[in-house]
């Protein structure tokens, strides 16, 4: 296929595909995205920790903490980096919960999530200069029921407590 690339932004850029598949001449529209991490985290009362942040143009959502991966970072790298910098939390271990597509139709983009856990604060949080944000701490059970009503809407957020409620039988 011929990649014609019409924009490349901060963290994201747009290619237009020319080819064949199957014998059919296609045309398709890609975001490209180097991929993000997102952390499920636990903290020692077996609290969610959550972050409250504003995503223009929906406004403020609730949401797992979660990151970009700089080039070349691996996923799990980014995840114990990305706790850090969005909630002061630092983990002893990240395992491996789910990895997806959010619109796997158009962009290129991928999400992995992990289960963070054994959480210790240990600094004050390390914000982009564009990031509005702050820590909300949740029952995993309210958590849950916020999703099933509908006020939770964020992908990766629904993914990964869904994704962990079926693994530990909780749904």
């Amino acid at each position: 296929m011929k990649e014609t690339k019409i924009y490349e932004g901060k963290i994201l850029g747009l290619s237009v595909y020319d080819g064949k598949i199957e014998g059919r001449k296609v045309k398709r529209e890609v975001i490209k995205h180097r991929g993000a991490a997102a952390m499920l985290a636990f903290d020692e009362n077996k609290k969610v920790i959550l972050v409250k942040q504003h995503r223009f143009p929906h406004g403020y959502v609730l949401e797992i903490p979660a990151g970009t991966l700089e080039k070349k970072e691996e996923p799990v790298k980014c995840a114990f980096r990305e706790l850090e910098e969005e909630t002061g939390y630092r983990a002893k271990k990240m395992i491996p919960l789910i990895t997806y597509y959010p619109s796997i139709g158009y962009n290129a983009e991928i999400i992995h999530c992990f289960v963070a856990s054994g959480l210790k604060k240990i600094s004050d949080l390390k914000l982009d200069e564009d990031e509005i944000l702050s820590v909300v701490k949740m029952d995993f059970k309210k958590l849950l029921s916020m999703i099933k009503v509908g006020k939770i809407q964020d992908s990766k957020t629904i993914c990964a407590v869904l994704t962990y409620a079926v693994k530990k039988k909780l749904y």
